[in-house]
């Protein structure tokens, strides 16, 4: 196989694989605990309300809040600084190389600005 080709081919493996085995490993948890449930309804026993509960907990999502979008627009503007904080280095050696990498911190930073901004408008203080 051609070596220049197996580098996108594995960051595109990696990323499937960074989406698709959660989403598998969650999807077979949910399996077991189903047939478990369905085995001891047919064998006649009662499930206790902690059961129930926490079933139906684990399908509703979290209410976003304030305080929630406030944390991934701080983590996100983090993270952009540290990548221009990067960029800053590699020009040391590199003149060119800053721009381009913080012209891609610049994204994360926007949404996490966005966010921090969000945060003040959301009702939901929490």
């Amino acid at each position: 196989m051609n070596p220049g080709i197996l580098i996108p081919l594995g960051f595109f493996a990696m990323i499937a694989g960074i989406v698709l085995v959660p989403t598998w490993l969650k999807s077979r948890e949910r399996r077991e605990m189903q047939a478990t449930l369905r085995a001891s309804i047919e064998k006649g026993q009662a499930l206790p309300p902690e059961v129930i509960e926490a079933i139906s907990k684990d399908n509703a999502k979290p209410v976003q809040t304030a305080h929630r979008d406030l944390r991934a627009g701080v983590i996100l503007l983090s993270v952009a600084i540290g990548i221009a904080l990067l960029g800053y280095a590699v020009s040391f050696a590199e003149i060119d190389a800053f721009y381009p990498i913080a012209g891609g911190a610049a994204i994360p930073g926007m949404i996490g600005l966005a966010f921090i901004i969000l945060s003040f408008f959301n009702k939901n203080k929490g």
